[in-house]
């Protein structure tokens, strides 16, 4: 656990990529199995720990602190688990644990012995072994460091390519064994060829204008950019998968698509179809990130995949062909198959780059998300290869809305307030009043956050814990991709990714604007 917690420790102040992929490399030569096995996990967010984490927390700050104390602290710190570690007694009564000590007797024990078992292991660290040791069993590490750096740095540590790795992955187990015994020459990589495993996904790159000039759209598959989840529906006859593009397994939340008894893996975009249209973002968000799906939730919230690209198909991969051949081959097999759970993304074929930016201008109207520009010639490529696939999204509704609430970020900016409640005016009140439309925690820079942050420390009129009730005087210009009718909130209304766009010092807060001009933007 020592390693370990030097490993979080130093990644969290390194703010290089490079920098952070030499620690993590140095890690996983010198660190032995199980316990490298088990860190690779909870570096990659795929241990899985059934732990009451805030039960457990409290009950053991509890036995050091007042709850109200240990609140104030918490907000101060910004982090449960790093304000346990540090308000807990340095005794270091023995040597630390391993991690592998750690996961085998949490996974053994019954569910009282957690918070004893878990004493016993604080008494043993210092204070940094405490908070790595609480962030290893309640997961969310917070260093900054991805899933897919992290099997970067994995590739760079032992000569092998990081594609190999991923190919792979998703048919290993925590701690890893046979990986680490092919990365050291023990022993060959893992074929999963015949398990319905995740490919890596083949990205795309933002279109800006000086890209646009250069594009030849008659090079290029021109397709509408859905509104959806991106997709890969990965099948061996009786064993179906669907993963989200990075790789999770959602199949729990979508059991319609289990069981398609289809020999094929095939990329393409998740959505709810009502009465034969494409239905908005939002209700698709109704079947997102559930363990169990209702039969009634099945009915309301119907689900099919519009269909992009093919990976194989029955046993055949089709990566390396170009584009033009896979489609092909998509599309005789769609024909042949005919999937009720699925059909095929439509091609448009504009015939010049003006042409292009007529239908690009459509999309908002027709309520879709943009267009997507794949050239002809390109391979199924993992990563973002720029170059061969480009998406241009419609531009972004901007709105001006009042800041009303500010609440404290987490882990860097556990000292801030960085997150951000803003409104609009209602005026169908008499007199008008402000009603919340979205909450906002990016598109400014550090130096503008410092400043919002001392703007809400001098004008709070009050307080709620962590969070802060400002007067209504800075006005936010936020961008957001689309607006929705919304009954569950009291403006009616749900924006999709909301950010600050401009911070208006400039403008009066009587000249935001009101929530009917914030309907108007809906589809």
């Amino acid at each position: 656990m020592k390693a370990f917690a030097t490993l979080l420790d130093h990644l969290s102040y390194t703010p290089s990529r490079n920098g952070k992929v030499a620690l993590l490399s140095a890690y996983f030569r010198s660190t032995p199995d199980p316990d490298r096995g088990y860190a690779l996990a909870a570096l990659t967010d795929s241990l899985k720990l059934s732990f009451p984490v805030r039960k457990t927390v409290l009950s053991l700050a509890s036995q050091h602190i007042s709850a109200e104390l240990f609140k104030l602290s918490r907000d101060y710190v910004g982090d449960s688990a790093e304000t346990l570690a540090l308000i807990w007694p340095d005794r270091q009564l023995s040597e630390a644990p391993l991690i592998s000590e750690v996961f085998d007797r949490l996974t053994a024990a019954r569910r009282m012995d957690f918070e004893g078992m878990v004493a016993g292991w604080l008494d043993r660290l210092d204070a940094n072994g405490r908070w790595a040791l609480l962030k290893f069993i309640t997961g969310g590490l917070r260093t900054g460091v991805s899933a897919r750096l992290t099997k970067v740095a994995l590739g760079q540590a032992f000569g092998k390519n990081v594609e190999d790795v991923e190919q792979v992955w998703h048919g290993l187990t925590p701690p890893y064994t046979a990986l680490f015994e092919w990365f050291e020459n023990r022993a060959t990589l893992p074929d999963f060829k015949d398990a319905p495993i995740f490919r890596p996904m083949m990205l795309s790159h933002p279109l800006e204008a000086g890209d646009l000039a250069n594009l030849d759209p008659h090079h290029y598959q021109v397709e509408w950019k859905w509104d959806g989840i991106r997709v890969q529906v990965s099948c061996r006859l009786e064993s179906s998968k669907i993963y989200s593009r990075t790789g999770e397994d959602i199949g729990a939340s979508f059991p319609e698509l289990s069981n398609l008894n289809i020999n094929a893996t095939l990329d393409g975009e998740l959505l709810v179809r009502r009465d034969g249209d494409v239905a908005p973002f939002q209700d698709l968000q109704q079947r997102l990130n559930r363990k169990s799906v209702t039969k009634k939730m099945l009915g309301d919230y119907p689900v099919f995949v519009r269909l992009y690209d093919a990976l194989d198909i029955d046993g055949e991969d089709l990566r390396m062909l170009p584009l033009r051949q896979r489609r092909a081959r998509l599309e005789a097999w769609v024909h042949k198959a005919k999937p009720q759970w699925a059909d095929l993304s439509e091609i448009i074929l504009p015939q010049s780059l003006e042409e292009l930016k007529i239908v690009w201008s459509t999309t908002r109207e027709d309520s879709i998300e943009g267009l997507m520009l794949k050239h002809l010639n390109s391979a199924y490529v993992a990563g973002r290869p720029k170059g061969l696939w480009w998406k241009w999204k419609r531009a972004s509704l901007t709105a001006d809305c009042v800041m009303i609430y500010a609440q404290r970020g987490s882990g860097k900016r556990s000292s801030f307030y960085s997150d951000y409640t803003f409104a609009a005016w209602d005026e169908t009140k008499s007199p008008r009043e402000l009603v919340p439309v979205g909450k906002a925690y990016s598109g400014f820079t550090d130096e503008e956050l410092k400043r919002l942050d001392h703007f809400v420390r001098h004008n709070t009129t009050k307080k709620f814990g962590p969070v802060r009730q400002v007067s209504p005087s800075l006005v936010l210009e936020v961008a957001f991709d689309a607006v929705q009718r919304s009954g569950r909130h009291k403006s009616g209304v749900a924006m999709r990714f909301p950010r600050i766009s401009r911070i208006r010092w400039d403008k009066p807060a009587d000249e935001a604007d009101t929530i009917e001009t914030i309907h108007q933007l809906i589809r």
